[in-house]
């Protein structure tokens, strides 16, 4: 990157600048004639001398003079403010433009920083410099030439005005330039140094909130908050003062400032004044200069600033590039290009005398030798730490060797372009990372290498998408479009989506991911408007369902929904809504002060009961918990009111009692009401829902409904003829409550829903919703077992002639490693499949094997002679 942020701005922004400021020198001479017109229409329109007979063949007067000039004083006020706008708006577009660049440009380095950087440069430093500390750069991009230049030409113009008038006003108007000149550098530069130091104090402070952020369950269970509070206290003590020094100097800058500015008025109105006095200068004259020095100290602030500004930009520019140019950084044609054609990666891979460091000290890969077959299967064991995690990243040209080389056929690997590695090979780690997104996201996450076909966009969208494409070209930034479709079809052996889905299916199988992803179809909601077909199935299992449960040996196993029935095995909540809450303001902890609600509740007469009951419930929590200590979990299990509320609703009981519910604080009215609807009368069982307020509860239901209508923003209704798109599938397949008190209720009524999605055919389709599942951010909804495995297929589903597996199963448990495993080395039958092993044992299954131990390949060949051999592998196998 250039050194040099003037040499940056130029390098791409060269016409725009030249535009900028030809724009600004066309403006000066209206400023000049803009501060001539008010001399003529004081000295001459007003004054009476020198007025013209006629202008333009017309005869004018005095009046017709001076509203002339007027209007010509007018025109040129509104055609400098239309030059001022013209050239503050494309001043705005050229920095925005330059910031999108600089910012694409910082994030392409980052694609190409080699992994061992991203152990010493931290997520807290690298997210705020492509953020905030580039945000300055925007604004002065767009001003780095045409603002010195505008604001210049304006300081000169109003100097030469004034000398003019006055050769000896216009040398006092000067006078104190040069000091200030001289001067301000100086104090500037001290300035300069803290920013810079406050910019690193600031990335260390980030670094240390990102580290707490990530670290905090280790907070949590060492209680050591108040040691990680310290440490963030002393770098925002350390920030406050290097700011207050800034804040101290920039002042006096300031201040020296606007003194010198002062003393030149003083000049003029001492000076000029006797010359007025005297008669040497008119008094337009003096006024005139007056105003046009009054307009000098605008340009003048806006360059000294300027100047500051340039300064702080040069200092966070230096220091941003400084960090986005590591050593050994990919090649930008190797991630960049890809050949016209690309082969299918076979052969022999040898490494020669391979070494790799990552601190020029200690060599974690030590003159390595090893030859590959990839067509074989082959292993890689050995301890942690001796060299075959590197050795399998090295592989996978994730990290570049120090020293020696590792070639495919004689090609060396490290010249091979991204577009080939990332499409014929694939490589899997133990702590494999997952997207925010679908399950069907990032599994096809692989496939998607350039836009396969674009969109077509009609009307005002082709219009903006046109926009769109000019501005990304304008700005140097790439022009693709991110909702162009980018499955490569091809790659994953499919000729369209539904062929696609179903490779999916296969590597969900071979990672046995399947069931996990029929579970989250099971267990996840469908929006309406997608899988149509999946929701009017759903609908014939929930008939189906419900005719099986007839049977009376089963029928008690299931309480079913039931619009003019009370359902004692769901909450007074449930039952009053009779639906599910799609707003939070008909959330269970928020309905005792909603006011649709409380208004059902009053029409019914509902309330009074609530209360009664709201008390009662209170005063058998309290006695209940009142000597069980605040952290059991029997608060979260059996406790209507949690542990830190139980002092409240002891003080309401205290100074509340039955007779007096009319005289209730709106807030203890809230309180008590709240309790109720968390009350389920078939497993609470304290005889509080009796069959007649049953019967109530049911009518208010009748009344909430018709009061918020079927469709609307609050509730989605139970209907038993249609799909609730608030529930998940299992439930509408349900549609109904598991009866407490029943013995193994929950895996009786799973498996007969199983049952009935198999007969009907279901479960593919189920799974298809199940792919549409939320991973959270960075796959936080999965196991890590469920992430491994998710990226196993993920690595599956391009077909790659060369998967590296980096100890990628040793987070799971030891069966479904031995049955991943083994599905991989079938599926992968006929190419290369590269494993560096946790558990030793496994070896037994490749091929052929690789010992590493002290970053050396210490054995390595066929398996099984390797265990008649009585080597390292043997031992090794011995010792386990």
């Amino acid at each position: 990157m250039d050194q040099s942020i003037f040499k940056y701005i130029l390098k791409h922004t060269l016409k725009d600048q030249i535009y900028l400021i030809v724009l600004t020198a066309a403006s000066m001479p209206i400023v000049y004639i803009s501060l001539e017109i008010p001399k003529k229409i004081i000295n001459e329109a007003i004054g009476g001398e020198n007025i013209p007979d006629s202008l333009f063949g017309y005869d004018i007067d005095q009046i017709t003079y001076l509203l002339l000039l007027c209007f010509v004083f007018l025109f040129l006020v509104i055609l400098n403010g239309g030059l001022k706008y013209v050239i503050n708006v494309y001043r705005g577009v050229v920095g925005e433009r330059m910031l999108r660049r600089f910012r694409f440009e910082l994030y392409s380095r980052i694609l190409r920083f080699p992994l061992p950087h991203f152990k010493r440069m931290s997520q807290g430093e690298i997210i705020p410099m492509i953020t905030a500390e580039t945000e300055p750069l925007g604004g002065f991009i767009g001003d780095a030439f045409a603002l010195p230049a505008f604001q210049g030409g304006m300081l000169l113009t109003y100097l030469s005005f004034i000398f003019v008038q006055d050769p000896l006003l216009g040398l006092f108007a000067v006078v104190l330039y040069p000091p200030q000149i001289y001067l301000i550098p100086k104090l500037q530069k001290k300035v300069n140094l803290l920013a810079k130091k406050r910019v690193q104090t600031v990335r260390k402070l980030a670094d240390g909130v990102g580290e707490s952020v990530s670290g905090v369950t280790e907070i949590h269970a060492n209680d050591t908050s108040h040691y990680e509070r310290a440490k963030i206290s002393d770098k925002l003590g350390t920030i406050y003062d290097i700011r207050f020094d800034i804040y101290k100097r920039k002042f006096f800058i300031k201040f020296l400032n606007n003194f010198l500015d002062q003393l030149t008025p003083f000049f003029f109105y001492a000076i000029g004044g006797y010359f007025v006095i005297q008669g040497d200068l008119s008094l337009g004259a003096l006024v005139a200069v007056l105003a046009a020095y009054k307009d000098i100290g605008p340009p003048w602030k806006e360059l000294l600033k300027f100047y500051q500004i340039t300064e702080d930009i040069r200092v966070k520019y230096a220091q941003i590039i400084e960090q986005f140019q590591p050593e050994n950084m990919l090649e930008v044609d190797l991630q960049d290009k890809a050949p016209d054609h690309i082969d299918p990666v076979k052969g022999t891979l040898m490494a020669s005398n391979l070494r790799y460091t990552e601190d020029q000290i200690v060599n974690l890969v030590d003159g390595a030798n090893f030859k590959i077959d990839l067509g074989y299967h082959v292993s890689a064991v050995g301890i942690t730490g001796g060299g075959k995690d590197e050795i399998a990243r090295l592989i996978a040209r994730l990290i570049m060797p120090s020293g020696g080389r590792i070639t495919i056929n004689d090609e060396n690997l490290a010249r091979y372009p991204e577009a080939v590695l990332g499409r014929r090979t694939a490589y899997v780690g133990s702590n494999a990372y997952v997207f925010t997104g679908t399950v069907f996201d990032n599994i096809v996450y692989g496939l998607k290498h350039r836009p396969v076909s674009t969109v077509e966009y009609d009307g005002q969208e082709a219009v903006e998408r046109e926009r769109a494409v000019k501005e990304a070209i304008a700005s140097g930034t790439t022009s693709d479009d991110v909702n162009a479709n980018w499955v490569d079809y091809v790659a994953a052996g499919a000729a369209d989506e539904k062929q696609l889905t179903e490779r999916v299916f296969e590597v969900l199988k071979v990672t046995t991911l399947e069931e996990d992803v029929y579970k989250l179809g099971l267990n996840g909601t469908v929006r309406m408007g997608t899988h149509d077909d999946l929701i009017a199935r759903v609908l014939e299992a929930r008939a189906a369902l419900r005719e099986r449960l007839s049977d009376p040996k089963i029928a008690g196993l299931v309480e079913a929904f039931d619009r003019d029935h009370y359902n004692t095995n769901m909450t007074v909540a449930e039952n009053l809504l009779f639906g599910s809450s799609i707003h939070p303001s008909f959330d269970i902890e928020n309905l005792s002060n909603n006011d649709q609600v409380i208004k059902v509740l009053q029409e019914c007469n509902l309330t009074q009961d609530f209360l009664v009951i709201g008390r009662k419930i209170a005063d058998v929590m309290l006695e209940l918990f009142a000597d069980v200590p605040s952290d059991s979990e029997l608060f979260e299990q059996f406790s209507f009111i949690s542990a830190e509320d139980l002092p409240i609703f002891h003080s309401l009981l205290k100074r509340t009692s039955e007779d007096k519910f009319d005289e209730l604080a709106n807030e203890d009215r809230i309180l008590l009401l709240s309790l109720p609807f968390k009350l389920i009368p078939a497993r609470h069982r304290l005889g509080l829902i009796d069959e007649a307020l049953q019967k109530r509860v049911v009518e208010a239901r009748q009344v909430l409904y018709t009061e918020l209508g079927e469709d609307n923003e609050y509730v989605s209704f139970f209907d038993r003829e249609k799909f609730n798109p608030a529930i998940t599938i299992q439930d509408n397949i349900l549609f109904g409550r598991l009866a407490y008190g029943q013995a193994r209720a929950q895996s009786r009524v799973g498996e007969l829903i199983r049952e009935t999605v198999e007969a009907l055919g279901l479960r593919q389709q189920i799974m298809t919703a199940g792919l549409d599942y939320d991973v959270g951010i960075s796959g936080s909804r999965l196991s890590l077992a469920q992430r491994q495995k998710l990226v196993i297929a993920r690595s599956l589903l391009k077909r790659p002639d060369l998967l590296i597996l980096n100890e990628a199963t040793g987070p799971l448990d030891p069966a479904a490693e031995d049955k991943i495993i083994d599905n991989l080395i079938d599926c992968m039958k006929g190419k290369g499949l590269i494993a560096v092993l946790s558990r030793v044992e496994l070896a037994e299954r490749f091929e052929h094997t690789l010992v590493v131990e002290n970053g050396r390949v210490v054995e390595q060949g066929p398996t099984r002679e390797l265990l008649t051999s009585n080597g390292s592998l043997a031992s090794m196998m011995n010792d386990n």
